[in-house]
């Protein structure tokens, strides 16, 4: 027995719940949550993703719909990802710098409707705009060419910018594309527009179900080890965040979420900047599975997680279920 025993009790302050509430050590609220959101085109569409179900692709009168719930919920920032049509993906991914392209018109139609109450982020990378599914240009034998895909990503940035984007998130991996976005957006007269950068971005096989929602999974040769992060590396991350930080990147991003809180918690404890998680779409499916065959209660399941993201020192979470976790901490 200790001898600070009984003079130390460990239980008295979590005899209560007005106690517990009181102690707790780390909060969540809306405002620490990004909701993804999947556009698509046409007219009063709602097209839900088989592999992650509660999530549908949405036309840009949804998404608007989408966006003003956001801004009810509380939800400060709403992330875009286009389901580019087929007849619109190149080898060269050209759609991503039409300024009249799906994500600029979804850009601009929830900015009118919401102005400054909502943040909207948007992602850049082409694998949404390709017709091989790979996030750049490719060479001959498959192998994605980096400094000629930063060229186009600083065109498809300056477009989002162009169109209204408040936060730019690059998360194509390529070498050098946050200095490149950040002297174009600059150079361009967007100097309040963010970068979050997915600063570390792993190949992960969790990503299934997402690329099913942008519509390049089936397209996709090969795969993304070429660029994206060997789940084996840590330190290797703190590299990646580190050069990001100096091109110019206002926050960070660690992808996945759950499977790497201790490159979370590392970045935080190293270089003190904002850092987000991303939990994925494998992570969103997972929790939805259990649920559905009575393994787990997925509202608990879900708050368990976001609390992790947050202690081990996030400043927010990207999530689908952001609407669900929002409106449970609403009361």
């Amino acid at each position: 027995m200790s001898a600070s025993y009984p003079n130390i009790r460990m239980r008295r302050t979590r005899a209560s719940r007005w106690s517990r509430d009181l102690h707790r050590e780390t909060v969540m609220t809306p405002s620490d949550l990004i909701w993804p959101l999947f556009v698509t085109e046409g007219q009063g569409v709602e097209d839900p993703v088989k592999t992650l179900p509660g999530v549908s692709r949405w036309s840009i009168d949804g998404i608007v719909a989408r966006a003003k719930e956001a801004v009810e919920l509380g939800i400060p920032v709403v992330a875009l990802f286009p389901n580019t049509p087929a007849d619109k993906r190149s080898d060269d991914g050209a759609e991503a710098h039409d300024p009249d392209n799906l994500m600029c018109r979804a850009i601009r139609a929830i900015k009118q409707a919401c102005g400054n109450d909502l943040g909207v982020l948007t992602d850049v990378a082409l694998d949404p705009y390709t017709s091989h599914g790979q996030d750049g240009l490719v060479d001959d034998s498959d192998y994605v060419l980096n400094d000629e895909t930063v060229a186009v990503l600083v065109d498809q940035a300056t477009n989002q910018a162009e169109a209204g984007a408040d936060i730019i998130a690059p998360s194509d991996m390529m070498d050098g594309r946050v200095h490149a976005i950040r002297m174009a957006l600059e150079m361009g007269g967007h100097r309040n527009v963010q970068i979050m950068s997915y600063a570390a971005k792993y190949a992960s096989a969790f990503y299934g179900p997402f690329r099913d929602a942008v519509g390049s999974g089936g397209l996709l040769k090969g795969d993304k080890k070429s660029y994206q992060m060997d789940p084996a590396n840590g330190d290797e991350a703190l590299r990646e965040v580190e050069l990001d930080i100096a091109e110019g990147a206002d926050s960070v991003m660690v992808k996945p979420g759950l499977a790497y809180l201790d490159i979370i918690y590392r970045v935080k404890q190293r270089f003190g900047v904002p850092v987000f998680a991303y939990q994925v779409s494998g992570e969103y499916a997972m929790i939805e599975a259990a649920q559905s065959v009575g393994a787990g209660d997925r509202d608990a399941l879900l708050m368990e997680k976001l609390i992790a993201f947050k202690r081990a020192g996030c400043s927010g979470v990207l999530t689908y279920h952001a609407p669900v976790a929002a409106r449970l901490l609403n009361g």
